[in-house]
């Protein structure tokens, strides 16, 4: 029965071990969350898409004002009063004082190429970070996954091998005496991951970073908002203007008024474009909050997670501070490429089943779980073992007072 125990436990522990992978795979380390990539192409397409409808209206129209001349002018004058309103997009009118009044509508034809600009704009925060992730984050995250996965590999290789050193090691007392003593002075953990985690606390490379890409897109946002609510509100329902004709080869034309009335022929487009425009960022503004706001709190889920390992002990440690730092950033980066951590769903497993046994104080990592499902209990068995002792010190104990009464009973016999 105990070698179909020991051959059951050997294969409990060869499955437990994760296959040996090697470093994950650049392209498959995700260094943008999904969150942001959402809002990449939200900003960046949204304005491009714009100007592919304002473009689309150009080319299917043809000329963008229908001006209405005196019914005296030729054909080609009247081209040339189209080409020539459209081209100075200047309302002229007068005030309650009858003084004459000039105002620009020049907002119509930069419209499309202010959309270029601000497509460009909302690019290069997403530029910033993705130079800034590629060198700092990628190396990062690989060696934190890497390492995360081997310290699990470690801790099952470990249990077997205290499992075979307990059936080759003749004194069961000296074996558990070494584990205890080994277990005291922190031999079963890997101080490299850790380290490297507490370094990364005191690192804002990153989340500077992270924040100034997010504040650059709420900046250049609201500027965008600000253009259209100034600029836009101004000529939004103005669908007619007066276009002063007396210049060129006009100049000179007696026969006719300086003015004439345009009409523009898409001020719908216009509109649609600018207030889709303005909604959509404005429907972003609360998103990047909400996106910047996970730097304010720990992923406690994750870190209970990996608090089986015993190389990961940042919450029981009591090491999280501040979480505006470069170790927050890591590890919502982790959360985002779970699928890469292949140690995670067997340690979330474990954990699991960690808090549904009984006396769970008595299992801290992954270490003293594995060993009691192989039917070795370290708490336990210490617990004996010093229950041992103690007895065989009160054994000693008796014995050496009954000694001690059997000669002290002698030396009255002789007196």
């Amino acid at each position: 029965m105990s070698s179909i125990a020991n051959t059951a436990a050997e294969y409990m522990l060869s499955d437990a071990l994760l296959h040996d992978t090697g470093p994950p795979n650049k392209k498959r380390l995700r260094l943008e969350l999904p969150l942001d990539r959402i809002i990449k192409l939200v900003s960046i397409g949204l304005p491009l898409l714009l100007v592919s409808l304002a473009f689309a209206r150009e080319i299917s129209n043809g000329s963008q004002v229908i001006c209405f001349p005196p019914s005296n002018f030729s054909e080609k004058h009247v081209q040339y009063v189209d080409k020539h309103c459209w081209h100075s997009l200047r309302h002229h009118d007068f005030t309650a004082g009858r003084n004459p009044e000039v105002r620009s509508l020049w907002v119509h034809k930069v419209y499309p190429y202010i959309l270029l600009l601000v497509s460009v704009a909302m690019y290069v925060p997403v530029a910033l970070w993705k130079y800034v992730s590629r060198s700092l984050l990628y190396s990062d995250l690989s060696f934190i996954v890497d390492e995360l996965d081997k310290s699990y590999n470690r801790s099952i290789k470990l249990v077997q091998h205290l499992v075979k050193t307990h059936r080759t090691c003749t004194d069961s007392l000296l074996f558990w005496e070494e584990l205890k003593s080994a277990r005291h002075v922190r031999y079963f953990e890997f101080p490299l991951l850790e380290r490297y985690l507490t370094c990364k606390q005191k690192s804002h490379q990153l989340v500077f970073a992270y924040l100034l890409r997010n504040i650059l897109l709420l900046v250049i946002i609201l500027f965008t908002c600000a253009y259209l609510a100034i600029f836009h509100l101004t000529v939004f329902y103005q669908d007619e203007f007066n276009c002063h004709i007396k210049e060129g080869f006009l100049r000179r034309e007696t026969s006719s008024s300086e003015f004439v009335n345009c009409k523009f022929v898409s001020l719908s487009i216009f509109q649609i474009v600018s207030v889709a425009n303005a909604v959509v960022y404005i429907l972003l503004v609360p998103i990047i909050i909400y996106n910047m706001s996970k730097l304010c709190y720990w992923d406690k889920q994750l870190l209970n997670v990996y608090e089986m390992l015993p190389a990961f002990d940042l919450l029981s440690k009591k090491m999280l501070g501040c979480p505006i730092n470069d170790l927050n950033i890591i590890i919502v980066f982790l959360r985002a490429n779970i699928s890469e951590l292949k140690s995670f769903s067997r340690l979330s497993v474990l954990c699991t089943l960690k808090n549904t046994t009984k006396n769970n104080q008595n299992i801290d990592t992954v270490v003293d779980f594995m060993t009691l499902l192989v039917g070795m209990d370290i708490e336990n068995a210490t617990t004996q073992n010093n229950q041992l002792c103690d007895a065989n010190s009160d054994i000693n104990q008796s014995q050496t007072s009954k000694k001690e009464c059997y000669e002290m009973g002698k030396l009255q016999e002789k007196k």
